[in-house]
């Protein structure tokens, strides 16, 4: 199989192009990114083309399969950018495959996508992808779901393949999360047991993780067996404050979500975190999902725990790893961070 990947130097990508390139029956891959990596996997050729804009269909000819995965969180403060890119961009990846007359499409949704359920609920792969219209990152998720199942009724030969996966972690992306999430302001090697006074013990603050080898091991699979539709991706235990307390060595705190929410929203107004409050919303009322038709009809099963998948992210802060990649490199933020401070804290990295 020749396989193209789109988006594959960020925290998903890395993992995808790595599982792939271990899998005996994937000849080649054909890397596509918005800026070129220094990373050298195997059977790898790269490709730099942004989805916004540059001309995909050359790059996607002759390959067997698609997996779709750019996607800009940030400059959250500008959702009109971040919707050409994820919307607009996603619509064009799919026609540009459609054209390449590829076997199969793989696309990353996210629960994200989900429509809000209560937290003692897990939801399977039926439940209504309406997302959190509060969020762009909900919205756009949700819109490009309406926009797969067009796709699939316009192409039935084409076989489509969406995992919703909770949240990713591993130790190489950790310095990449924090500059989208936490900001140049975060003291990341402060990060220990310890030395974090408290974690907010808000009841609706469940969620999933799973380590993002094992979310590569659920593309591979994604890629060369014969399954179509949609598949929940997440590890056990469901992450809670209980969890987060006891990894981080601090006490539990009462706070309500609109505390939590408001707390979140001050420090985006003064531009002190790039994460805007709408994303708290979003995990507030994520559902939790059941993921055992990834089990059984994909053949998955994860290697590491979400309470794993946490600790490497902890890790990687304190240790400031990453990868040759520009998404991942700790050295994308310039020194002291300079550059993350120059572009504006939520900015387009």
């Amino acid at each position: 199989m020749r396989v193209a990947v789109v988006g594959a130097t960020g925290n998903v990508g890395t993992s995808v192009v790595s599982a792939l390139a271990a899998d005996r029956n994937v000849t080649s891959i054909v890397g596509l990114a918005r800026r070129r990596p220094e990373w050298d996997p195997p059977k790898t050729t790269w490709r730099t083309v942004d989805v916004a804009g540059g001309d995909l269909a050359p790059h996607l000819e002759g390959t067997d399969a698609v997996v779709h995965l750019a996607w800009l969180f940030q400059p959250t403060r500008d959702p009109v950018t971040t919707w050409r890119n994820n919307v607009l961009g996603s619509i064009r990846v799919f026609d540009a495959a459609a054209r390449a007359g590829v076997s199969a499409l793989v696309h990353t949704s996210s629960v994200g996508a989900y429509s809000s359920a209560p937290k003692d609920l897990t939801v399977t792969e039926d439940w209504p992808t309406h997302g959190w219209p509060g969020a762009a990152y909900g919205r756009e998720k949700a819109y490009v779901e309406r926009v797969l199942d067009l796709f699939e009724r316009d192409h039935p030969d084409i076989r489509v393949v969406r995992l919703r996966p909770g949240f990713i972690f591993k130790r190489e992306a950790a310095v990449g999360q924090r500059r989208l999430f936490g900001g140049p302001f975060v003291p990341q090697r402060l990060v220990r047991p310890g030395l974090i006074p408290f974690v907010p013990d808000t009841p609706e603050l469940r969620f999933q993780t799973v380590h993002g080898d094992d979310v590569g091991e659920a593309y591979r699979l994604a890629v060369t067996r014969p399954v179509s539709g949609a598949f929940n991706i997440a590890a056990d235990p469901v992450i809670e404050p209980s969890v987060l307390a006891e990894l981080l060595g601090a006490r539990l705190v009462p706070v309500s979500g609109w505390a939590l929410r408001s707390t979140v929203a001050a420090a985006w107004r003064l531009r002190l975190i790039p994460a805007s409050p709408d994303l708290v919303d979003l995990v507030l009322r994520m559902p939790i999902m059941d993921t055992g038709r990834a089990r059984t009809e994909l053949g998955w099963q994860p290697r590491h725990t979400a309470v794993d998948a946490m600790r490497e992210l902890f890790e990687g802060l304190r240790s400031a790893e990453g990868m040759d990649t520009p998404p991942l490199s700790p050295r994308t933020g310039g020194p002291a961070r300079l550059g993350e401070l120059v572009g504006g804290v939520g900015g387009r990295p």
